[in-house]
């Protein structure tokens, strides 16, 4: 029997305002690469399955500036590629230089407090897993995250990033579960679900672009309003 939830916060809770698939069109656009930002929205999960892949292999907040904006500018480079846009040097550091200085808007996704409020009429113990090292306490404030979630589990309190089984773990023991009693939601495949399996825990990927359609060994969901479907 499923006893808890856990989600992981970046792209599965929480969102941008404007899209960022907008200010990275708008940034191209000031730049001289006009492109329409329905174009950018696969390429931009492409880049974001590297920053994960990069975050999880070493806290990019652990790391000098330089080796930080090598990486930011991989990520833009394998936005512009995917998109079929040529990457080069100049448009990537102009494109760096622009989005640091747009005010990207944090909030949720539509679909996060109806899930929530069904998974708290089932009883369900509703946590966060999250790769982020630095301290979310007024983050999760502001977005009214606070009072819905029992258990808040990051990489910065626990030393371990995902896919690692510790992190994991750890929100387990806090919540007073087995990992057989928990779901994990995320939007990566290879950090989150593939880290959650292993762990012992049923992860459940969000794709609300509906990109993974070869995904076929997982839960696969396009709003998290049905993760309690999942609940048995």
């Amino acid at each position: 029997m499923i006893k808890a939830v856990f989600f992981d916060l970046y792209h599965t809770l929480l969102g941008y305002d404007p899209p960022r698939e907008e200010l990275q069109a708008k940034a191209l656009g000031e730049l001289g690469a006009a492109v329409k930002s329905e174009v950018l929205r696969w390429p931009l999960v492409v880049a974001d399955e590297y920053i994960c892949q990069e975050h999880a292999r070493a806290p990019l907040g652990q790391r000098s500036r330089e080796e930080q904006t090598a990486v930011w500018a991989q990520y833009e480079r394998k936005l512009l590629e995917e998109a079929g846009i040529e990457a080069d040097d100049r448009l990537i550091l102009g494109l760096l230089g622009k989005m640091w200085q747009f005010d990207m808007k944090q909030v949720l996704f539509d679909d996060v407090l109806p899930a929530l409020t069904e998974l708290k009429k089932r009883g369900m113990i509703l946590g966060l897993i999250s790769n982020i090292d630095r301290d979310i306490t007024s983050l999760l404030e502001d977005l009214g995250l606070t009072a819905w979630l029992r258990v808040v589990v990051t990489s910065q309190d626990t030393g371990f990033n995902k896919p690692s089984p510790e992190i994991f773990q750890e929100a387990v023991k806090r919540a007073g579960i087995q990992a057989n009693e928990a779901i994990y939601v995320g939007d990566q495949y290879q950090v989150d679900i593939v880290g959650a399996n292993q762990a012992g825990m049923k992860g459940v990927l969000i794709d609300r672009g509906d990109y993974f359609t070869e995904l076929h060994n997982c839960p696969r969901l396009q709003s998290l309003t049905r993760v309690s479907e999942y609940l048995t």
